[in-house]
C-alpha cells in the first residue's frame, strides 16, 4: 500500500490577475445591525440582555437541555441575553441525537455500573463484554483554542460511532468549563488506569492504531482485539496514523471498547469524506458550515468564575455600543511588538472594509458629539498592549470622518503564550468568548483562538492575510468562506483507490482554507460552487 501522498500538498489556487487568489471567495461586510443612540450615556439605563432578538430563547433553539439548576453555570442559561439570536437553527435530528447522547452519558458515566465493569476489564486487559457502553477519551493537549476544537471534533465522533465522551481534567478543565451533560460528568475518574500514560503516550506505543497498523497486528477481521487503542492525531501523525479517516479501520475500532484520542487538530472536514458517516453528518447539520457553532454553544459554558469576568467586562465596556468589533492579533514573525507592518495591515483592513472609520488628520471635521452619534467599540485581544494603544491614540488624535466615536479596548496582554498557566487560560478563554460576542470580527490566519470565537458567535470573519518577508499584505483582508475552523494537517488519501488525492475537491461542502492553502474547512451551500 502506497501511502505517501497523506504527506502530498495540493497546489496554490492559479493566480487570477495579480491579485490574492483567495480574494476570489471574499464577500463584502454586512451592513452594521441595530443602533442605540449616545442617550445610553446620558441617564438612560440599559440592559446587556437587550442585545437578544428573542430574549426567551434560553435553551438556543433546542440545543440545551432543561435540566440543570441556573446557579450551578450562570452562563448555561444567561449567555442568550448577551448574543444576538443566531439566525443558524439547529435541526430537529440533532436535537434528537443530543437528547438519545445524554441518555448514554447516563447509563455508561463514570458513576454507573456499566462504567466499572468497562474499568475493570480494561486493567485486565480484556475486550470483552463492552456491550452497549463504549468510550472515547480525549486527552487535554495542547493550547487551550486547539483543546477546544480537538473536543469538539472528539465528541461529534463519539456521537457518529454511539460512544460516551470522557476527557481528561489536565490541570484546569475543571475551572474553565461548566458540566455540558446533565445529571452526569464528562470528567474521566481519577482511577483511569491509564492516565498515568497520557503525557507519555505516542507513535511507538504498543497500543497506538498507527503503530499496530504498520506492523499488521490489527484489521478488521480479527477476533481479539485490544482492550483499548491510543489514536494519534496530532499535527505529527504519520501515515497509518491517518488511517483513523478510512472506513475500513473504523470497522475494526468498532470492537475496541476504549478510544484514547491525542489532537491538536479540528478533523471534522474529513469526517464528511468518510462514506459511513457522510449521510449521519447531513441529516445532523443541513447547514453545513454551523457545526462548530452549533456543538460549541453545547458543549462550552464558561464557568461562574470565567462568566463573571466575561460579564463584568462587558458591561462596563462593549454593552452601550451601537457596534461591537472584535480585532484578534496572533503574530508568528517573532520579535517585540506592535509590528509596524502589522499595524498597517490592521489599519487598512479595517478602513478599507469600512469595519472602522478612516479619520481626518486634518482637524476639519467636526467632532461634537450629539445624541444621534454611533459609538463602535472596538475589542482588541493580543499578547501585546502596543497594537491597541496605537489604534486608541489614532482615534483620540483625530475625528472621524463619519463622525462617529470609536473606543478601544483591551482586557489583557499577557506578553507570551503561557498554555500551562491556569489564570493565563482564564484570561483566554474570557477573550474567546468576549470575541465571540461581537457584530463584526477580524481574525488572524492559522489562530485557532480566532476560529473558537468566530464558530460561538456564528460569524464569518474578516480574516488577515499571513504577512510574507515582514511586509503589509495587499490585500490586508479577505472574507471567510465559512464560520468553521480549518483543519490544518488533514490527510491527502483516498481509501477506497489506495492513492493520493487533493481531499480539497472531493465534495463540493469540503473546500481548502482561506488562510491556510492545504487545510481543510466545511463551507455552506452558498460556497460550494466556487
Amino acid at each position: 500500500m502506497d501511502l505517501s501522498a497523506f504527506r502530498r500538498r495540493p497546489s496554490p489556487p492559479p493566480s487570477t490577475g495579480g491579485a490574492d487568489p483567495r480574494s476570489a471567495v471574499y464577500l463584502k461586510a454586512s451592513p452594521p445591525r441595530g443602533s442605540r443612540s449616545m442617550k445610553a450615556f446620558h441617564g438612560a439605563s440599559f440592559q446587556s440582555s437587550g442585545t437578544s432578538d428573542q430574549p426567551g430563547d434560553r435553551l438556543l433553539g433546542g440545543l440545551l437541555s432543561p435540566g440543570f439548576d441556573d446557579g450551578s453555570c450562570l452562563s448555561r442559561y444567561g449567555s442568550f441575553s448577551y448574543r444576538r439570536h443566531s439566525p443558524n437553527n439547529p435541526s430537529a435530528y440533532l436535537i434528537s441525537r443530543l437528547r438519545n447522547y445524554e441518555s448514554l452519558h447516563k447509563r455508561c458515566g463514570p458513576n454507573s455500573k456499566p462504567y466499572k465493569e468497562a474499568l475493570e476489564a480494561l486493567r485486565s486487559g480484556s475486550a470483552v463484554g463492552y456491550g452497549e457502553c463504549k468510550y472515547v477519551v480525549w486527552i487535554s493537549f495542547s493550547g487551550l483554542g486547539n483543546r477546544i476544537l480537538t473536543l469538539t471534533s472528539s465528541f461529534l465522533y463519539a456521537l457518529l460511532t454511539n460512544r460516551v465522551l470522557l476527557i481528561d481534567q489536565g490541570k484546569d478543565m475543571m475551572d474553565l468549563f461548566c458540566e455540558p451533560f446533565p445529571d452526569e460528568s464528562w470528567l474521566l475518574s481519577k482511577d483511569f488506569p491509564v492516565t498515568d500514560q497520557f503525557d507519555s503516550l505516542g507513535q511507538s506505543s504498543p497500543n497506538c492504531h498507527g503503530h499496530l497498523l504498520k506492523n499488521n497486528m490489527i484489521n478488521s477481521t480479527e477476533k481479539r482485539m485490544p482492550s483499548y487503542l491510543y489514536l494519534h492525531l496530532a499535527h505529527d501523525y504519520n501515515d497509518h496514523d491517518k488511517m483513523f479517516f478510512c472506513d475500513e479501520d473504523q470497522k475494526a475500532m468498532e470492537k475496541v471498547p476504549w478510544l484514547i484520542i491525542k489532537s491538536d487538530n479540528y478533523f471534522i472536514p474529513s469526517l464528511f469524506l468518510m462514506p459511513s458517516f457522510e449521510q449521519e453528518l447531513f441529516n445532523l447539520f443541513p447547514h453545513k458550515e454551523a457545526i462548530f457553532h452549533h456543538l460549541g454553544r453545547y458543549l462550552f459554558h464558561p464557568s461562574n468564575h470565567v462568566w463573571g469576568l466575561i460579564t463584568r467586562y462587558f458591561d462596563s465596556y462593549l454593552a452601550r455600543a451601537d457596534e461591537r468589533i472584535g480585532i484578534q492579533i496572533r503574530t508568528l514573525d517573532g520579535g517585540d511588538g506592535p509590528l509596524s507592518y502589522v499595524m498597517d495591515q490592521i489599519i487598512a483592513c479595517t478602513q478599507n472594509e469600512e469595519i472602522l472609520p478612516k479619520v481626518d488628520q486634518h482637524g476639519t471635521v467636526s467632532s461634537s458629539p450629539s445624541e444621534d452619534t454611533r459609538l463602535k467599540a472596538v475589542l482588541v485581544t493580543s499578547l501585546n498592549l502596543g497594537y491597541s494603544d496605537n489604534l486608541k491614540n489614532l482615534y483620540w488624535m483625530y475625528p472621524t470622518v463619519t463622525g462617529e466615536m470609536v473606543g478601544v479596548y483591551q482586557a489583557s496582554h499577557e506578553g507570551y503564550q503561557q498554555t500551562e498557566k491556569p489564570l493565563h487560560n482564564l484570561k483566554a478563554w474570557a477573550e474567546m468568548y468576549l470575541l465571540s460576542l461581537s457584530d463584526v470580527l477580524v481574525t488572524s490566519s492559522w489562530s485557532t483562538f480566532g476560529y473558537v470565537a468566530q464558530g460561538l458567535g456564528g460569524l464569518k470573519p474578516w480574516i488577515l492575510v499571513k504577512p510574507e518577508n515582514r511586509t503589509t499584505p495587499n490585500p490586508p483582508c479577505g472574507r471567510a468562506m465559512s464560520m468553521e475552523p480549518c483543519f490544518h494537517a488533514p490527510p491527502f488519501y483516498d481509501c477506497k483507490a489506495k492513492r493520493g488525492i487533493d481531499t480539497g475537491v472531493v465534495v463540493p461542502h469540503v473546500r481548502h482554507c482561506e488562510d491556510m492553502s492545504w487545510g481543510l474547512k466545511v463551507v455552506g451551500d452558498d460556497h460550494q460552487d466556487l
